[in-house]
């Protein structure tokens, strides 16, 4: 039986819908503009054939709703086995965090992996809207198996001290930290893979 991953990308979240709209008009636009090939985009190719990577494309992404992850995410739960390995990048590390804190997950979790997870908007130009996480991690710790939360202390989108609210929180989680990268947009993430593949 092969070894699943389920992977829940990033996403941003606005306070109202004028401030979502206000972001698309400070947006630039470039037809041109290539997006390079990143880590998640290769997960797949990267594990191989005895790991079966589950990467469900989240509504609204850019406009991110918690509700709205949260009952497209439960339409994943069917088809995931005991064992299973979460990662979440992102808003969706703090998504992994909140859904897991306040739902009790029907399958066993080996390990769970929160890749530059927000902890709060303090500090932050951006807000969690509805994402804010509850007022404990109890349960999250209880049923996710071992946790490893990776961050980079120049990443310009979640501050680092984010990374030690967490681990403040969940003393059982190993910290991963980086100096130099930034909110985990590069094409390789060998540490990641190896830490899946040593579980």
């Amino acid at each position: 039986m092969k070894k699943q991953i389920i992977f829940i990308h990033g996403g941003e979240t606005f306070d109202t819908y004028d401030d979502y709209v206000e972001y698309l008009r400070g947006c630039e636009f470039d037809p041109y503009k290539e997006r390079g090939r990143m880590w998640k985009d290769s997960l797949g190719e990267k594990f191989g054939s005895d790991f079966e990577v589950i990467a469900p494309q989240m509504p609204g992404q850019k406009n991110a709703k918690y509700l709205e992850w949260k009952l497209w995410f439960e339409k994943v739960i069917p088809y995931i086995d005991d064992d299973v390995v979460i990662v979440g990048h992102s808003l969706g590390g703090i998504f992994v965090a909140k859904y897991l804190s306040e739902n009790d997950f029907p399958k066993k979790i080996l390990a769970t992996c929160l890749i530059a997870p927000p902890y709060d908007d303090k500090n932050s130009e951006y807000s969690l809207a509805d994402f804010a996480l509850p007022d404990t991690l109890e349960k999250f710790e209880k049923q996710v198996g071992k946790i490893f939360i990776y961050q980079s202390r120049d990443d310009t989108l979640v501050p680092f001290v984010s990374a030690e609210k967490y681990a403040k929180d969940l003393p059982k989680a190993t910290l991963v930290v980086f100096e130099d990268r930034g909110h985990f947009l590069q094409e390789e993430f060998s540490e990641l893979i190896e830490s899946i593949k040593n579980l």
